[in-house]
C-alpha cells in the first residue's frame, strides 16, 4: 500500500470518528432550572399557540379598523338585446331616420367609492378588540406561568429521583457487602443463616425500590422533554442540583417577606379585562339606538350607448339608517348586559377574596415546607449516623439482624422524607412566585 493511501484511509478513520463524537455531543442536551425555563419558551407548543393567538388577535384589531376605512368597490356588466327597440322614421320631424333605444351589444362598468361617517357599534367595537388583545396577551401571560410551574416542579423532581437513586444504590452497595461478610460468618459458624436471609431480603427491597424509582425518573424525563419541547431522543442532563439556589434559606426568606400586589396577579388582571369587556358589550347594546351614517361616491361607464342615453355617470350621496321600532328588542338587550356587568362585579369580588385567601395559605405553607425540610436535614443526619452505628455493632456481633434492619428502615424513611421534602419546599415556593407574579418570565 502507498504512503498516500495510507493518509488517505487515516484520514477517513479520522473524520468518521469525529462525526460520531460530535453526533453523541449533540444527542445530550445539559441543561440548568433557567435553560430550561428558556426553551420552554421558545419551543413549548401551549406557549407558541398562545403566541399565535395574540398575532390573530392583532390581525383582527386591523380587520375591524379596516370597516370605518375608505372602501372601493367596482363591477362590471355585459348586456345583449336580441331585438332592440327604435322609433319610426319621422319621429323627430320630417325626413329624420329611425331612432333606435337601445344598443344590441353593451358592457358597464360601475365604480363606488363608500366612507363610514358614523356607527356607534363601530367605535365601541374599535375598543372591544384592543382590549380583546390585551386579554389574549393575559391568557399567554398565565400559559407562561403554568409552564413555568411545569418546568421547575418536573426538574425537581427528577433532581429528587436521580439524587434518591444514587442513596438506594450506596445503600445496596453496603447491604451486599455487609451480606457477604456475613455470608463468610455463617460459613465458620459464627452467625446463623437467618441473619444471611435477612440481609438478602434487605437488598431485595432496595433493589425494587430502585427499581420503582428507574420507571418514575424515565416518565419525568420524558415529560421535561415535552414541556421544553425537544426531540425524544434526546438525551437530557440537568446541571443543577437539590442544593441550587432555588431552594436556599435566602431565596425563600426573600419570597417570605414579600408582600401580595393583587393588582399583579395574573388571574386577577384577567377577571377585571373581562369586566372592561362586559361593559364593552352594554355600549354596544346602547349604540344600537343610534343612526348609522356613510357617505358614497358612483361613477358609471358604459362602451356603447343609444341615441337617448340619460343615465347619470357620477353620483354623490349620503345614507343614513335610523332605527325606530324594534318591539323591545333593544331594550331587552340592554337589559341582558347590564345584568352581566352586576354578574360580573359579583365574579371579580370573589376572585378577588379568594385570591387574598390563597396569599394567606400559600404564604402558611411555605413557611411549613421550609421549616419541615429543615427539620428532616437533621433528621437524616442523625438516621445516617444511628444506621452506620448499628451497622458496625452488627458485624461486631454485638447488634441483632433485627435492630440493624430497623435502622436500616427508618434511615431509608429519613432519606425518602428529606428528598420529599425538598420537592415540597420547590413547589410551594414556585406557587406563591406565580401567586405572586415573581420570576415568571421564561425568556430570560
Amino acid at each position: 500500500m502507498s504512503l498516500s493511501k495510507r493518509y488517505l484511509i487515516l484520514i477517513t478513520i479520522f473524520l468518521f470518528l469525529l462525526g460520531v463524537k460530535k453526533g453523541d455531543a449533540q444527542d445530550t442536551l445539559r441543561v440548568s432550572i433557567q435553560e430550561a425555563r428558556r426553551l420552554a419558551f421558545q419551543n413549548n407548543a401551549n406557549i407558541r399557540n398562545s403566541t399565535l393567538d395574540m398575532e390573530i388577535a392583532r390581525k383582527k384589531i386591523w380587520e375591524t379598523t379596516a370597516i370605518g376605512l375608505p372602501h372601493i368597490d367596482s363591477k362590471g356588466a355585459y348586456q345583449f338585446l336580441p331585438h332592440v327597440p327604435s322609433l319610426p322614421p319621422g319621429t323627430m320631424g320630417p325626413g329624420t331616420p329611425a331612432i333606435e333605444l337601445g344598443v344590441k351589444n353593451s358592457m358597464t362598468f360601475d365604480f363606488t367609492a363608500s366612507q363610514l361617517i358614523f356607527n356607534g357599534s363601530y367605535l365601541v367595537g374599535l375598543k372591544a378588540m384592543k382590549t380583546l388583545y390585551l386579554q389574549t396577551n393575559e391568557n399567554t401571560e398565565k400559559v407562561v406561568q403554568d409552564v413555568n410551574e411545569s418546568v421547575i416542579n418536573t426538574y425537581y423532581m427528577i433532581l429528587v429521583a436521580e439524587e434518591s437513586l444514587k442513596n438506594l444504590q450506596k445503600n445496596l452497595d453496603n447491604v451486599k457487602k455487609t451480606e457477604y461478610e456475613i455470608g463468610e460468618m455463617n460459613k465458620q459458624g459464627f452467625v446463623e443463616k437467618t441473619d444471611v436471609d435477612q440481609l438478602e431480603l434487605t437488598a431485595n427491597n432496595l433493589l425494587n425500590a430502585m427499581n420503582q424509582v428507574i420507571g418514575n425518573l424515565d416518565v419525568a424525563n420524558r415529560l421535561l422533554k415535552i414541556i421544553i419541547g425537544v426531540d425524544a431522543k434526546v438525551n437530557v442532563r440537568l446541571t443543577d442540583t437539590l442544593g441550587s439556589s432555588y431552594t436556599q434559606p435566602s431565596e425563600v426568606a426573600n419570597l417570605l417577606s414579600a408582600q401580595f400586589n393583587i393588582e399583579k396577579n395574573i388571574d386577577y388582571k384577567i377577571i377585571k379585562t373581562a369586566a372592561d369587556l362586559s361593559k364593552l358589550e352594554y355600549q354596544n347594546a346602547i349604540a344600537a339606538y343610534m343612526p348609522v351614517i356613510s357617505g358614497f361616491y358612483n361613477h358609471t361607464e358604459k362602451t356603447s350607448k343609444p341615441a337617448f342615453d340619460f343615465s347619470v355617470k357620477d353620483v354623490l350621496g349620503v345614507n343614513i339608517s335610523l332605527p325606530i321600532f324594534s318591539s323591545g328588542q333593544r331594550m331587552a338587550a340592554v337589559s341582558q348586559k347590564k345584568l352581566a356587568i352586576s354578574k360580573m362585579d359579583n365574579t371579580r369580588n370573589l376572585v378577588f377574596n379568594n385570591l387574598m385567601l390563597q396569599a394567606d395559605q400559600f404564604h402558611t405553607d411555605l413557611k411549613l415546607k421550609f421549616e419541615k425540610y429543615e427539620i428532616q436535614k437533621k433528621s437524616l443526619k442523625l438516621s445516617d449516623e444511628i444506621y452506620q452505628r448499628t451497622l458496625e455493632k452488627y458485624k461486631n456481633g454485638v447488634s441483632s439482624s433485627m435492630d440493624l434492619t430497623t435502622t436500616q428502615n427508618q434511615y431509608l424513611a429519613s432519606l425518602s422524607s428529606y428528598y420529599q421534602s425538598i420537592y415540597d419546599l420547590a413547589t410551594a415556593k414556585t406557587k406563591l412566585e406565580k401567586l405572586y407574579n415573581i420570576n415568571q418570565e421564561l425568556n430570560k
